[in-house]
């Protein structure tokens, strides 16, 4: 195995033959699985969940159904539909309350995400601790100018105008799915009433090699977030080889590259007149990521805020949903579209 403990697997697309592929790989009479839905009635969830139940149920674990599932969805109402509630709380599966007023993209912190970080092993109350730590300057109701997400927010939104692409660049592999629930998180809240800028996701070093000639030389209309951890010193370090092609390496660590790089990367942006900003941290650990994660959720929200749109909801995305019921309502059983 890469690492102890317990492999997580977080299928959150769609693709029927990805997912039936894991079921088939999975050892269901070890595995347990989270279903998560707000509302209880998103589609994909349900249709993953419904495939999960039939899979455990053809392995001869049918009986174990409460024990190998755990729903997280709003808590129950009168009078309104919850889908997940009555798949699951029907066949006695423990259900966590999601909180009503927490939308998906923002849940990070709560139950949702704190569930399959306290599996992997993580200290989860660190991670609310360091969240805590970058909501206090907010709720000490320091000034604008004290306030690192709301320097950010405005910077961002003067930008605007002329800078609609918001790259965000991060030199960790552990940071990838990070930059992930950023795009999300920035897309979703921002772009509404024909306003927003649009995210992208960028990992170094690797994209210095596929997206970098772009930043560097093409159309100006990007602003940058480079986030980078102090590596000096770190992993393998290159013998003298004896080569003058090599000597460059000699008595390098891989740390050593990765920093001269992601510092050559930001410099470069910053020579070609591009605006760029740089978080450093000196590691990452559970306080400084939840820090990361509270940080750009204030600064998206005061974004919203000085744009003049709302945060939450996503009336555009519910729109689709509404479409993909009526096509899914239109086919018959076995998938073909019925005649008009």
């Amino acid at each position: 195995a890469l690492r102890p403990g317990a492999r997580l697997h977080f299928m959150d697309n769609l693709d029927p033959g990805t997912y039936a592929g894991l079921l088939a790989r999975l050892p269901l009479a070890a595995t347990r699985f989270v279903a998560v839905s707000k509302s209880g009635g998103t589609g994909e969830t349900l249709m993953q969940t419904i495939a999960a139940l039939a899979a455990v149920r053809a392995a001869g674990l049918g009986e174990r159904v409460p024990e190998l599932f755990l729903g997280i969805t709003e808590p129950a109402v009168a009078g309104r539909r919850n889908g997940l509630r009555d798949l699951l709380g029907g066949l006695g599966v423990a259900m966590l309350d999601h909180d009503p007023g927490v939308g998906g993209r923002f849940s990070v912190l709560t139950n949702v995400g704190l569930l399959p970080a306290a599996v992997a092993g993580l200290d989860i109350a660190a991670l609310r601790r360091g969240a805590a730590a970058a909501l206090a300057p907010v709720l000490a109701g320091l000034a604008p100018g004290e306030v690192p997400a709301a320097v950010g927010a405005a910077l961002n939104v003067a930008l605007a105008a002329t800078k609609p692409i918001a790259v965000m660049m991060a030199y960790a592999d552990r940071l990838e799915r990070f930059t992930r629930w950023y795009v999300q998180l920035w897309a979703e809240s921002l772009g509404k009433d024909g306003k927003g800028t649009t995210p992208i996701r960028a990992l170094g070093t690797v994209d210095q090699h596929s997206q970098l000639q772009l930043y560097l030389d093409g159309p100006a209309d990007k602003m940058f977030t480079l986030i980078v951890l102090d590596r000096l010193g770190q992993g393998y370090r290159v013998p003298d080889l004896g080569s003058e092609a090599l000597d460059y390496l000699a008595g390098r660590t891989m740390g050593d590259l990765l920093e001269a790089e992601q510092q050559a990367t930001a410099e470069s942006l910053m020579q070609r007149g591009r605006p760029t900003r740089v978080i450093r941290l000196e590691r990452l650990d559970e306080e400084r990521l939840g820090a990361l994660f509270m940080h750009f959720i204030l600064e998206t929200l005061i974004s919203a805020d000085l744009l003049g749109v709302p945060a939450f909801g996503q009336p555009a995305v519910e729109q689709g949903k509404v479409l993909a019921r009526r096509h899914l309502r239109e086919m018959g059983r076995n998938g073909v579209k019925s005649p008009a």
